[in-house]
């Protein structure tokens, strides 16, 4: 398996006051010819927003849309009527299938809230619209949050893409192995 590495410093940035983003892909006003996606992953953006700041009411469609905070709380409200608070122990899953709006801002008016922003471009286009957020409990080795079909208890995505977190202390290691044999692997390194 071919290897490349990019540097934290490597990514694209935008700072508009509010919000801090640096993006892993081609995103927005940021645009690198060699970092537009890897297979169907489009966006992994590491946001960080101001409190009681946020998105307000955009439209998104055949995408598959998870966020996932690490820091703070996230206020979410979408036009199938979600109105929910997102929480550094919780992943959300949103399917914009044929459209859909929603508003996302930082549930505190005091602290900041870090959060990863993952597009995967979906399996099917025109699915009708889905949303599930679920709690998981941080636990030391790896630990399956989204998959295709649900397994280990995992929020599913129409899409053939797993996403995983590991917590390694010390001098732990781990391995990874692809899913599926014409699928690569993607690690993001979060502190360390």
């Amino acid at each position: 398996m071919k290897t490349k590495i990019y540097k934290a410093n490597e990514r694209g940035t935008a700072d508009h006051g509010w919000l801090k983003a640096n993006f892993s892909f081609s995103f927005a006003n940021y645009y690198n010819p060699e970092k537009t996606h890897f297979g169907v992953l489009r966006v992994l953006n590491d946001d960080f927003v101001a409190a009681g700041m946020g998105f307000g009411l955009h439209p998104h469609d055949n995408m598959e849309i998870i966020s996932i905070p690490t820091v703070g709380a996230l206020k979410h409200e979408d036009s199938m009527g979600h109105s929910q608070v997102l929480t550094s122990e919780e992943v959300q899953v949103m399917s914009a299938g044929t459209g859909l709006t929603h508003a996302e801002f930082n549930a505190s008016e005091t602290e900041e809230v870090r959060f990863f922003q993952i597009w995967i471009t979906p399996r099917k286009r025109n699915a009708e619209p889905r949303y599930d957020q679920r709690a998981f409990s941080e636990k030391l080795g790896g630990q399956l949050l989204v998959s295709p079909d649900g397994e280990d208890d995992s929020l599913w995505i129409g899409q053939d893409a797993w996403i995983s977190r590991y917590r390694l202390e010390g001098d732990q290691s781990g391995s990874l192995s692809s899913r599926r044999e014409l699928n690569g692997l993607y690690v993001f390194v979060v502190e360390g």
